[in-house]
């Protein structure tokens, strides 16, 4: 197994030396594995702390690893892109989660849950409301958790991979514009 050359691994295993952390490196890109519990607690030790100052939220993108051909740790995963703008380094921490009921009720799925990291970084206020609004994911104490994608009744989630590609007929209902209408 490879070394994980990133400063922040150390620490953070040092800081944390009870949660289950997972640390991966691909091309000089450095990526934290962390349980959902542990995750507001340890991206806010990445923000706060002098050594790593991970001051930039940059992203928070969602995955969806259905039918993925390696084992993952679950279905989704929730990606948050860090940035220390003082060392020009940059930093990822990935939470996977799993959802305990069937996907067309996944609106109220408890599994699919995180804490918001809107007290963290203000930024991810917009970022946050896309991965739910697109994978069904919620924030927990998120300021105003509603779609920004699609319409407040839209009846599902179209980047989970089980959405048909066409969608579910919600299209067939708007009128066609062509040149002579317009």
């Amino acid at each position: 197994m490879p070394t994980l050359d990133h400063p922040a691994f150390a620490i953070l295993k040092e800081r944390f030396p009870g949660a289950r952390l997972a640390g991966t490196e691909f091309r000089n890109r450095s990526t934290l594995i962390v349980s959902p519990a542990d995750a507001h607690e340890l991206l806010r030790f990445l923000k706060t702390d002098d050594r790593l100052s991970f001051d930039f939220l940059s992203d928070v993108v969602g995955v969806d690893y259905l039918n993925y051909p390696a084992k993952t740790a679950g279905r989704f995963a929730v990606v948050y892109l860090l940035e220390s703008t003082e060392r020009n380094d940059r930093f990822a921490v990935k939470v996977f989660l799993d959802p305990s009921i069937s996907t067309e009720g996944a609106d109220a799925d408890p599994a699919l849950e995180l804490d918001s990291v809107t007290d963290l970084w203000a930024g991810a206020e917009w970022t946050e409301r896309e991965v739910f609004d697109m994978f069904g994911i919620r924030f927990k104490n998120h300021p105003d958790l509603r779609r920004i994608l699609t319409w407040e009744s839209f009846p599902a989630h179209p980047l989970r991979k089980d959405y048909p590609v066409r969608g579910r007929g919600e299209r067939e209902s708007y009128r066609v514009i062509d040149r002579s209408s317009a």
